[in-house]
């Protein structure tokens, strides 16, 4: 019969091994809202959104790590913008993302988990004035996109 004699390992920190997997996930998430957020600027570029503003939420609120505010000049092209953007980020490999107010296309929330996108009118967006209140301690040479 063989024994084996199992010396204790060394004790590390309570959580350590936790803390650890979370930096790499924290990591890894960086990079794919990263990813995320490029090809939803380029989906608007190339859909001709007006006013493109990207704002930085990391470590203001866990609900997203961006948030993408751009105009349409109308509501059927606010419509268009938005459902292209959902239809790329679908076919990049983002999944299925949350969509209200497409049908009145005057204000498009398109949730994609790590970046939040809001398609306006330009009326709408005007009276809302979403982006000052999510980027006031932010310099304004940093919004724009």
């Amino acid at each position: 019969m063989d024994v084996k004699v199992l010396k204790p390992a060394r004790a590390k920190p309570a959580g350590a091994s936790e803390k650890a997997a979370a930096k790499k996930a924290q990591k890894a998430d960086t990079g794919k809202s990263s990813e995320m957020l490029a090809l939803v600027l380029e989906s608007l570029d190339e859909d001709k959104a007006e006013d493109v503003v990207s704002i930085d939420l990391t470590g203001k609120t866990p609900i997203a790590d961006h948030m993408v505010v751009a105009s349409g000049r109308s509501q059927r092209h606010v419509g268009a913008v938005a459902d292209h953007l959902v239809r790329r980020l679908k076919e990049a490999g983002f999944g299925t993302s949350q969509v209200e107010g497409m049908k009145q296309g005057d204000w498009v929330l398109i949730d994609g988990g790590d970046v939040v996108i809001h398609v306006f009118r330009p009326e709408v967006r005007e009276f809302y004035k979403l982006e000052k209140m999510w980027s006031a301690d932010i310099p304004a040479d940093q919004l724009a996109v």
